[in-house]
C-alpha cells in the first residue's frame, strides 16, 4: 500500500471539544476560504502539532503556526480570533520556523483564560490551507484531548 492510499489523521492541537469549523466566530475561518478543517473551544494552555512535518512558518507573535506535512498538507494552526493583535503577550512558543514536529509535539504555551480577559475568543483552528489535495475526509467532534484524531482523510 502506498502512502497516497492510506488513511491520514490530524489530531486535535488541544484538549477540548472539537466544533464544526462554520461555528467559528471568524468568519475567514467559518466560510472555509482558507480550506477545511475544524476548531477546538481549548480546556487548557498547551498547544500541540497536528501532524508530522516541518514548521514552514512559526508566526512571531506566537499565534499561529503553519505546518508543512509529510504527506504535502499545510495545515494552519492558529490560536484565538484576533488574537495577533495580543502582538505576543500570553504567548509562550516552543518551536521555531524550520524545525521538524511530530504529532503531538508541543508548540506553545497559551493564557486562554487571560486571552479570554482581553476579550478574545481563544478557539484553536486547524486547517488545511491546500484542501484541494484531500479526499475521502471524516471530522469527528467532541471532547478531545491531544492523542485524538480529529480528521481523518486521504490525499489525491
Amino acid at each position: 500500500m502506498s502512502n497516497i492510499d492510506k488513511k491520514q489523521t490530524l489530531l486535535a492541537a488541544c484538549e477540548g471539544e472539537a466544533i464544526k469549523l462554520e461555528d467559528v466566530s471568524d468568519e475567514v475561518f467559518s466560510s472555509g476560504v482558507l480550506g477545511k478543517g475544524f476548531g477546538i473551544l481549548p480546556s487548557n494552555n498547551d498547544f500541540f502539532s497536528p501532524i508530522d512535518g516541518v514548521v514552514s512558518n512559526a508566526y512571531e507573535t506566537g499565534h499561529a503556526y503553519m505546518i508543512t506535512g509529510d504527506d504535502g498538507l499545510e495545515v494552519l494552526v492558529h490560536i484565538g480570533i484576533n488574537t495577533v493583535e495580543l502582538d505576543g503577550e500570553y504567548f509562550s512558543p516552543v518551536v521555531k520556523t524550520g524545525m521538524r514536529v511530530s504529532k503531538g509535539d508541543k508548540l506553545t504555551y497559551a493564557d486562554t483564560e487571560k486571552i479570554l480577559s482581553r476579550g478574545f475568543d481563544p478557539v484553536a483552528v486547524v486547517v488545511v490551507t491546500n484542501s484541494e489535495k484531500i479526499e475521502q475526509l471524516k471530522i469527528t467532534y467532541g471532547k478531545v484531548t491531544p492523542k485524538d484524531a480529529v480528521m481523518e482523510y486521504t490525499v489525491k
